[in-house]
């Protein structure tokens, strides 16, 4: 059984990771210290339930995202190495960062001032700018995922992991999939998430930071997920004092509901959080690691010391103020067990602080003195002279061997020389220059000659020589470019940047109509986006006047429903109807437009309906007067009888206008009787 019980410890990942020590455990992984013993460094080793080992979806998708992870560069990012399977065990094998994570440092120390959340946020938002550029969305930004390195180093972890375990068929579809204080409400409502869903979770993490709180809570994680959708998040500085009103602002613009109204992605948001900075004249900080840490006890847990897991002694002090009013003291250590024993707690050096005399009439038991006390004390005075003599001769050893070193390490071996990878494949280079002693870094260059992930150099160049330890930039071929989609809704300058960034010149192509760009955003590429050019290629960028004019089709005859779904089709509406007489057609049906059929109306424009009031004239041929008129009038006409007599029970044998024409409201209608 291993240290903890963790059937992982001691295990021999893909014949290369060995799992020292667990460092903490999530939902979906734990994530261990190991040693790569190919390359002999320090590695943090993610490891998923087992759940999805079987799973084909999530294993395609693990890999994916993995990869994409791995060709991204940034200081913000932890860096991926590896990634594999070892029969039941899906791993992830990441750079090691020394210190601990947010959220042990807010629990340490509270709500943090501006100056100090802006460290942070900073250079979250650097990597995620990068990520974003890449196409790539984090979906889970919170606090266990930000770690501090004990150099100050801000870095974020576990990219592309919510993706991957979303694509698992062992997920329910129902799961919200991400941490509910933190999810945008896009994720809540659809489960969909971009860029801008990052922005939101970030606008919440500063939230978090400034106010050493939350902004939502609830008694399950679905009431806290769901509060997002409904509710704004609140200002900072209604929650505390000394909060400027530009952070407010920031989160504000951060976490707005609808994802159109946020910053577009992380680079947008890190450009508003430096121009706030500039504006506050913020001072620079080093953003302290926490000082208790799952990564500092693994560290401690797992630290080899002589003799098997026995921790290393220290020495327990009084006061200073004890130790200046107190009486002379004595310092005496216990002296050591005849064998030694294993304690579960750090086991400390006693401090004796009052004087115990010894009489000279005690033995070495403690009991009275003998005859044989003195040779006692002979044999005592001999070991303890050996034990001396062995101490100086090994401090003697120690200090020519560290002089040696201390030379060698001035001389030759501070430096190394950079190997000649060029040509390489990244994972050959990667190797070469490591096993050298230096760290990497990568960066893509593209190229119309070289292939895709082939080393075109190294920066410094191949040669120099370079402090131990020192990072080398690999140059790592991209291939040819390819013409990027339309980023930043179209935004001209972030279309034009995003194609210099590919080394393509941005050229103008003129203005065309688009019914989904915007007037004065950017309609189009050409060459369309995807397509493979090469280095330094010339692209248009084509701006929108916004949705083309339309015309006015035929609406003569048409009730008025389907008059409307006929210009709603066309991306017109209806402002008002108004009625005409037309002896053309029958009353409610639409007679015209104004504008008139054939004009030119702008997109999303509105037209008013000109609807028929026609009466069509019944047949009274036969019928008596009385009968007749009271028909005409209730159609809204007027009657004129002509007839020999003034009886209503005359017959009509004539009318004008004739059966079935269609006359004006409040027209007259002449009846011809007999007798």
């Amino acid at each position: 059984m291993t240290a903890g019980g963790d059937h992982m410890v001691g295990k021999l990942l893909d014949r290369r990771y060995l799992i020292e020590a667990r460092i903490a455990r999530g939902g979906m992984s734990t994530v261990y210290r190991a040693t790569d013993q190919r390359l002999d460094r320090p590695v943090a080793v993610k490891v998923m339930d087992h759940q999805f080992a079987a799973d084909p979806q999530f294993l395609a998708r693990f890999e994916f995202e993995a990869r994409s992870v791995a060709r991204l560069n940034h200081p913000g990012l932890v860096a991926v190495y590896d990634q594999g399977q070892d029969g039941d065990d899906v791993f992830l094998v990441m750079e090691l960062v020394e210190g601990g994570t947010l959220r042990e440092l807010l629990r340490e120390r509270g709500p943090m001032p501006p100056h100090a959340a802006a460290a942070v946020a900073a250079p979250v938002l650097g990597a995620l700018a990068v990520a974003h550029r890449a196409g790539l969305v984090h979906r889970d930004v919170k606090p266990e995922n930000i770690l501090i390195s004990r150099n100050g180093e801000v870095k974020i972890a576990d990219f592309g992991l919510v993706r991957a375990v979303a694509a698992a068929n062992t997920t329910s579809r129902s799961v919200i999939l991400g941490t509910a204080a933190y999810l945008s409400p896009e994720q809540v409502t659809t489960g969909n998430a971009d860029a801008r869903s990052d922005v939101y979770s970030t606008g919440v993490l500063m939230f978090e930071m400034l106010t050493g709180r939350t902004p939502f809570t609830g008694d399950t994680s679905l009431s806290v997920a769901y509060q997002r959708v409904e509710k704004d998040v609140p200002d900072p500085g209604t929650w505390i004092d000394g909060v400027p009103e530009e952070f407010d602002t920031l989160v504000r613009h951060a976490t707005e509901r609808e994802p159109g109204q946020r910053y577009t992605d992380a680079g947008a948001m890190a450009d508003a959080l430096t121009d706030l900075s500039d504006a506050l004249d913020l001072p620079r900080y080093r953003v302290p690691a926490p000082r208790k840490s799952a990564t500092t006890a693994t560290v401690a847990a797992s630290s080899p010391v002589a003799g098997g897991a026995v921790p290393e002694t220290t020495v327990v002090r009084p006061p200073a103020a004890a130790i200046a009013d107190a009486a002379p003291t004595t310092v005496h250590q216990a002296a050591p067990p005849p064998a030694p024993q294993v304690h579960a707690q750090p086991q400390h050096t006693r401090v004796v602080t009052r004087e115990h005399a010894r009489t000279e009439a005690q033995g070495h038991d403690g009991g009275p003195a003998s005859g044989g006390g003195t040779q006692v004390d002979h044999r005592t005075n001999r070991r303890t002279s050996r034990r001396t003599t062995a101490v100086w001769i090994a401090a003697i050893v120690v200090l020519a061997l560290l002089m040696g070193l201390a030379g060698w390490w001035l001389g030759s071996g501070r430096m190394i020389d950079i190997p000649a990878v060029q040509g390489m494949d990244r994972a050959a280079a990667v190797t070469a220059v490591e096993t050298a002693g230096a760290t990497v870094e990568t960066r893509g260059e593209y190229s119309d000659a070289i292939p895709i992930d082939t080393v075109l150099g190294t920066d410094p160049a191949v040669g120099s020589q370079v402090p131990r330890g020192d990072t080398v930039a690999l140059l790592v071929s991209l291939g040819r470019p390819t013409v990027p989609g339309v980023p930043g809704g179209g935004d001209r300058n972030t279309v034009e940047d995003e194609l210099r960034r590919r080394t393509f010149e941005p050229v103008d192509g003129g203005t065309a109509f688009s019914a989904s760009a915007p007037e004065g955003t950017v309609a189009a590429l050409d060459p369309a986006p995807g397509t493979v050019l090469p280095v330094g290629a010339k692209v248009e960028v084509i701006i929108s006047k916004g949705a083309a004019p339309v015309e006015l089709p035929d609406l003569e005859g048409l009730t008025v429903d389907a008059a409307r779904a006929a210009l709603e089709k066309v991306g017109l509406t209806v402002q008002d109807e108004r009625d005409v007489f037309d002896p053309d057609i029958d009353a409610g049906l639409v007679s015209g437009t104004d504008p008139s059929e054939g004009d030119r109306v702008g997109a999303g424009g509105t037209v008013t309906l000109l609807v028929s009031n026609a009466v069509k004239v019944p047949s009274m041929i036969g019928r008596s007067v009385g009968s007749s008129r009271g028909e005409l009038e209730r159609l809204g006409l007027e009657v004129e009888v002509r007839q020999l007599a003034g009886s209503d029970r005359s017959v009509v044998i004539g009318q004008s206008p004739g059966a079935g024409g269609r006359t004006e409201p409040g027209s007259t209608v002449v009846l011809t009787a007999v007798p």
